[in-house]
């Protein structure tokens, strides 16, 4: 039987085993076939100019296959999956827009962890920070509040945990940094592009980029490993720190 082109839904995801099964109708009547979502098979399309870029696949995507006989020939298989839409993602975008705070289940998948929205079933990937002291055991599988982030791009859509569990040493950064209190940091590694910096008893690290000023080359000229320098933190967010010299 020749590949024929098909237009249905993903029905259900194994994101462990990284396929999906998607439901199609045809000639009046509802089929169901399996399909890879690995990565690497995602790459492969975009190289072959057969998807635009790839995609992070969810229940309820809409999508077009092509669905043929395998290599085995024992059974049918999708192949050359496409993204088109999600209206089940659309639905919480949208709602988002007014109330960003939606109830989940926190998920370990492939070592990694995500929120599985209570109601759609859609999975969204649960970035953590480097300070953040992760979710035991006990709290998998248990309801949690999250909301969306980065919304504005499907493709790179979010989940944040609306409640977070930080080293106290991130406390004391956030208060120094709202203060503008310069902190005492040790260099640890020295590169042409940068100096490298453990904060806290390395608890926090930060980099300074070399910067092509002759006030920055003077200073970076004359440091070494174990050396300790003050700094002053100039941004700092959950995921991302900043930090400056503090030169005389």
């Amino acid at each position: 039987m020749a590949n024929s082109t098909v237009k249905g839904k993903i029905a259900f995801i194994n994101h462990e085993k990284k396929y999906a099964i998607i439901e199609y109708e045809q000639n009046g009547k509802k089929k169901t076939v399996h399909g890879s979502i690995e990565e690497k098979v995602q790459k492969k399309l975009k190289a072959e100019n057969i998807i635009k870029k790839t995609h992070h696949f969810m229940m309820g995507d809409v999508v077009e296959c092509k669905v043929g006989i395998s290599e085995r020939g024992d059974r049918m298989i999708a192949s050359n999956i496409k993204f088109l839409y999600n209206n089940a993602l659309d639905v919480l975008i949208n709602k988002s827009n007014t109330t960003n705070k939606f109830t989940g289940y926190l998920k370990i998948v492939d070592d990694k962890y995500f929120v599985k929205e209570i109601e759609s079933y859609l999975f969204f990937p649960v970035p953590f920070s480097p300070w953040q002291i992760l979710p035991t055991e006990s709290e998998l599988n248990e309801p949690v509040l999250f909301s969306l982030e980065n919304r504005e791009k499907k493709e790179k859509i979010s989940a944040s945990l609306l409640s977070n569990v930080y080293i106290p040493e991130f406390h004391t950064a956030v208060k120094s940094f709202k203060n503008k209190q310069s902190l005492e940091a040790e260099v640890y590694n020295i590169t042409p592009h940068g100096i490298y910096l453990n904060i806290f008893a390395e608890k926090i690290r930060a980099k300074i980029p070399l910067l092509k000023s002759e006030k920055m080359q003077s200073f970076s000229a004359t440091l070494k490993k174990g050396d300790k320098i003050m700094i002053i933190i100039t941004h700092l967010s959950k995921s991302r720190i900043s930090v400056e010299p503090v030169i005389a």
